[in-house]
């Protein structure tokens, strides 16, 4: 590359990108002609629910655990946790007092972390150790040394939260960070553990007439427009626009099997899916 001056005087690196808007729809357009490197391509990623796992306790989590540890004999693992109750607590506290949702954010993530080091500890004799987002480059490193990393999975905007198109609490949480996760390490599978079927057309907790839904594509599952969703509805957006991932499953980790099962690459509970 050399420098280059345009006609406006401005002092440019010679790029292909060089002295354009990087507002320009076909120039974006043409960022997606390569194709994109994934880092990881055998890596699974796990989210363990908070309210729907985590919170209820050992009965619930150990087999589930269990099971990861028997798969990671084959299969390279990232768990990634969710916040739960406690989540919810500080959003309703918060919320209360008027915080602006950047500030609900950041106390969600510090509960998914608080939940990642409890998961890293229960497993610190399988390898368990628990790290940060700035150690994702590292994971090679970590199965290397036969880890098994925990993280996370609440995504880092923070502070910078985008504000929601209806109320007040963040609308990327834990869902959509466990994948997004998955999709920037070029990931195969991503899947999220929790304590239903899969996705209904309604909650199965309060409609006793909701329909479950073994499968369905983004687009078909967006244009529903469901009232309520066992996934947060930014990660629907996030595999619609997905480069890598082209489908996550949620699955019910209280089912005995179910997680060696989708971990081992079979279709249960729901597969959400980006048609080609």
């Amino acid at each position: 590359m050399s420098l280059k001056r345009d006609a406006s005087g401005r002092l440019h690196i010679e790029s292909p990108l060089m002295g354009e808007s990087l507002m320009d729809k076909s120039l974006l357009a043409t960022t997606s002609a390569q194709s994109i490197y994934r880092l990881m391509p055998d890596l699974v990623v796990v989210k363990i629910g908070g309210q729907s796992i985590i919170d209820r306790g050992r009965e619930i989590l150990l087999p589930i655990l269990d099971e990861i540890i028997e798969a990671r004999k084959t299969h390279r693992i990232l768990i990634t946790t969710g916040g739960g109750t406690r989540a919810r607590h500080a959003y309703a506290i918060a919320t209360d007092l008027g915080m602006p949702t950047g500030i609900l954010a950041k106390l969600g993530s510090a509960i998914s972390e608080q939940n990642a080091l409890m998961i890293a500890i229960l497993l610190s004799h399988h390898g368990g150790v628990k790290i940060g987002h700035d150690d994702l480059p590292k994971l090679p490193n970590y199965f290397a040394l036969d880890g098994l990393p925990v993280t996370h999975a609440m995504p880092p905007y923070g502070l910078f939260e985008t504000p929601p198109a209806l109320g007040r609490i963040p609308p990327h949480r834990t869902d959509v960070g466990a994948f997004l996760l998955a999709e920037v390490m070029g990931a195969s599978r991503c899947i999220l553990i929790k304590d239903e079927q899969g996705l209904y057309t309604a909650d199965p907790k309060k409609d006793p007439a909701a329909r479950f839904i073994p499968e369905v594509e983004i687009n078909e599952l967006l244009a529903l427009d469901l009232n309520d969703l066992a996934v947060e509805r930014s990660t629907l957006e996030a595999l619609r626009d997905a480069q890598s991932l082209k489908e996550f499953f949620i699955v019910n980790g209280r089912e005995r099997g179910n997680v060696t099962r989708a971990i081992n690459g079979e279709h249960i509970g729901t597969r959400i899916y980006k048609a080609k």
